[in-house]
């Protein structure tokens, strides 16, 4: 008996060009062929898609090779990979969508919405790419920030770890699936507008050894990624690990990293703000995006703090000196109503 997801890649097989150029729409057909870049419908000709063959075997219709990565699959793969789909469910579901067939259950075919595919960088395709992540504990995005002593992982849903995140040279090259961690980028009102990548080494011992091991996508101006619920008091500053180094010594104070200097002179404040800490790297630009942060705080009566570390950044400060000396250093710079409400005893 014919499985059903064996009769949906048939059904899809039939009508291999008008997938192709669905789903794969920044490539074109070529002979026999649909050439694109990637299964991620990202620009170029590595990947080849037959458009016509055999009822059955690697040469048949809706057959692909990526030549680049030496990945292969159907058109349900197509589906499941540029529409960032996880679940099988929902990928039969879009393939019956697009195929004009019924969904097996008719009380949800009323309520489900169809998956499109998202364009490459957009901030849909940066919220599929974060809802395929795992939460950290137990994987190689928690060894990498145990690596650098920071700690608080049941804290930080923000932050999902992905074992094969695709990674491609900016400057063009072989596209590689290299292990990744996950960053939410959210707007004030909790909106998830972007997803940024920190790619590892295969041990999780360190950044991957790559020209650009961190990339953001999706809209960033104004946002950042979130630990801790928005409040009173806030610590921002640029990179996840230098504001995770700081809420390892101050767990219960909401922070926000902003992933540049750029955008960390452009953040939004949320209502109700009345004190912001600046965490300042020790470099020009640094120095230049505190100063346009505070002036903005001050113009709307914001009080704001600079934290400035003894070393490059505070994840310096805390693999050298030890989490209780940054508590001590970060207690005597504080207001003192907030260090006697975030310091922990």
């Amino acid at each position: 008996m014919t499985s059903p997801a064996a009769e949906l890649s048939h059904l899809l097989a039939r009508n291999a060009e008008a997938v192709c150029r669905h789903y794969l729409s920044n490539g074109r057909k070529q002979g026999h062929y649909w050439l694109v870049g990637d299964v991620r419908n990202t620009a170029g000709r590595s990947m080849f898609v037959r458009l016509s063959g055999p009822a059955t075997g690697t040469r048949a219709a809706g057959k692909w090779t990526d030549a680049a990565t030496s990945e292969h699959g159907d058109l349900l793969d197509v589906i499941r990979e540029s529409c960032g789909l996880v679940d099988f469910k929902d990928v039969a579901d879009e393939a019956r969508r697009f195929l004009s067939l019924p969904l097996p259950d008719p009380d949800r075919q009323q309520s489900t919405r169809s998956q499109r595919p998202a364009s490459i960088g957009s901030q849909d395709a940066a919220r599929r790419l974060f809802a395929m992540g795992v939460r950290l504990r137990g994987t190689l995005a928690e060894t990498y920030l145990r690596g650098r002593e920071i700690s608080g992982f049941d804290q930080m849903p923000s932050l999902r770890f992905h074992p094969a995140c695709y990674y491609r040279p900016e400057g063009g090259g072989s596209v590689a699936r290299l292990p990744a961690m996950l960053a939410a980028i959210t707007d004030l009102e909790g909106h998830q507008t972007g997803t940024h990548r920190t790619w590892l080494r295969p041990d999780g011992s360190a950044k991957a050894d790559i020209e650009t091991p961190r990339r953001a996508m999706g809209a960033l101006l104004g946002n950042g990624v979130r630990f801790g619920a928005p409040g009173d008091v806030l610590i921002a500053g640029e990179g996840i690990e230098t504001v995770l180094s700081v809420r390892s010594a101050l767990p219960d104070m909401p922070a926000l990293a902003a992933l540049s200097s750029g955008h960390l002179a452009a953040i939004r404040f949320p209502a109700g703000l009345r004190r912001l800490y600046v965490l300042r790297d020790r470099d020009p630009a640094g120095a230049a995006a505190r100063d346009r942060l505070q002036a903005r705080a001050a113009a709307v009566g914001i009080k704001s703090l600079t934290l400035t570390p003894r070393l490059g950044d505070f994840n310096d400060d805390l693999r050298r000196h030890g989490l209780a000396a940054l508590q001590a250093r970060l207690r005597f710079h504080l207001d003192a109503e907030d260090a006697a409400r975030f310091v922990p005893m």
